[in-house]
């Protein structure tokens, strides 16, 4: 990533400095068309490390795919769980929201 010049530096700080209401955005065209927006893209739910044991047939299958088997497996289980519909799934859901939510600890 370049280094910002002086004067980009000077007009971020200056749009610091005011209100949403007083930025003139009329030199950003109006996006009208937003059927190529994807959700989420830039969402990225915390992780956790856990060890799992699993059939040997069924890790076999996942890495005959290629690359990102750990990520088809969450993949997997995201979608068992969102299509289970349950109590469970909604708990879950707002715990993983609470957790994204507190702050990072740094040592």
């Amino acid at each position: 990533m370049t280094k910002l010049t002086r004067a980009q530096a000077r007009e971020i700080r200056t749009l610091q400095r005011m209100r949403d209401e007083e930025i003139d955005f009329t030199d950003i065209p109006l996006t009208v068309d937003w059927s190529k927006a994807v959700v989420g893209k830039f969402y990225r739910p915390i992780k956790t490390s856990l060890t799992i044991r699993l059939d040997a047939d069924v890790l076999a299958w996942l890495k005959g795919q290629g690359a990102g088997y750990q990520t088809r497996i969450n993949a997997l289980l995201r979608n068992a769980m969102e299509s289970s519909g349950s109590a469970a799934t909604s708990r879950a859901a707002h715990l993983a929201k609470r957790l994204q939510s507190r702050p990072v600890k740094t040592a």
